[in-house]
């Protein structure tokens, strides 16, 4: 998810800057809402689990993306499948360039050993190069995140009420390694919840979640729990209308950002300095584990690996900490 919110933004700014390009974008079907509002982008679907699965289902998905007659290829992902797919235009003679990840660097910065503790280049600009590399620079200081979206009437509906700033917290994250413990999230959703100020809108998916969120709905009366009730794009809308987001470093900080929305991220075993910050937020508004603490944080680029003792980073994040800057960055 955050991986495809992040390309969003540049391929916006390409549009803007070379407004005769057309862009086709393959991906997985689920994601076609992020780029809905983008002009001259068709969605084409990677059905990789069906017709595309395997060499030869990519294959197949060369010869579909042939007959598109696409000029030239920009690859933002440089995995296996698309490695696979560069051979394959390769016979075409279709310019085709790839991300650069950075590996090594991000290697050196996640070692446990020999660590190398600077900022690495930001993804955005990382998928901004491949589209320098094929010819069309772009300038990142006219990057702007997108506009509101038109929320749905089911929705407004859902949030029907007092009128209150709409605070939406994303508690969850694919790894253990970069989630804020649920207990202290929980005494920050009950402050929140105290204040009667807000609208305490719960993002989350699948059942384990769906059920945690339940629970803080029943208890906190302030709060909504989203899951299951919003398709991926009204879930969108609401996100570009908040008046705040707090995330861990995952996919729903990168979907607010998009949008402008103010984001404040909570970092674990992770680090902003990998590159995945989510799209011109302000580095103020981030709160890190204690590296004083623990010295060898980050270790690891997805949160998915730390030495032992490093279970409780996030822990060392007081929850008045977390309160104290969302008040801050929602009365800015």
């Amino acid at each position: 998810m955050g991986d495809v919110a992040m390309a969003v933004p540049i391929i916006a700014a390409l549009l803007e800057q070379y407004p005769k390009v057309k862009i086709t974008v393959l991906t997985r079907a689920f994601f076609s809402p992020l780029f809905s509002e983008l002009n001259n982008v068709t969605v084409y679907e990677a059905d990789v689990k069906g017709k595309h699965k395997g060499v030869f289902g990519l294959w197949k998905l060369y010869k579909e993306l042939k007959g598109l007659h696409v000029d030239m290829v920009a690859d933002m992902h440089n995995v296996l499948r698309s490695n696979i797919l560069r051979l394959y235009f390769k016979l075409g003679s279709i310019p085709f360039v790839q991300v650069d990840k950075g590996r090594a660097g991000k290697k050196a910065l996640t070692s446990l050993t020999h660590k190398v503790f600077e900022p690495l280049k930001t993804t955005h600009q990382r998928y901004a190069d491949v589209f320098g590399k094929l010819g069309m620079p772009i300038d990142m200081e006219k990057a702007n995140p997108l506009p509101k979206m038109a929320i749905a009437p089911s929705t407004k509906e859902l949030l029907k009420g007092k009128e209150q700033k709409c605070i939406g917290i994303a508690p969850f994250a694919a790894f253990d390694g970069k989630m804020y413990p649920l207990d202290l999230m929980e005494k920050v959703v009950h402050s929140l919840n105290k204040t009667s100020g807000y609208k305490i809108l719960l993002f989350g998916g699948g059942e384990r979640e769906k059920t945690i969120l339940d629970k803080w709905e029943r208890n906190f009366e302030n709060s909504i729990n989203l899951v299951g009730k919003l398709t991926f794009k009204e879930e969108l809308a609401l996100i570009s209308r908040l008046n705040l987001m707090l995330a861990m470093d995952s996919g729903n900080a990168h979907l607010a950002a998009l949008f402008g929305i103010p984001t404040l991220t909570l970092w674990g075993v992770t680090h902003p300095y990998a590159g995945f910050y989510p799209f011109k937020q302000d580095p103020q508004n981030a709160l890190l584990a204690d590296r004083r603490q623990f010295p060898l944080i980050p270790t690891s680029v997805y949160g998915n690996k730390y030495p032992p003792g490093y279970e409780n980073v996030m822990r060392t994040i007081a929850p008045e900490d977390v309160l104290s800057k969302i008040e801050e960055m929602i009365n800015n």
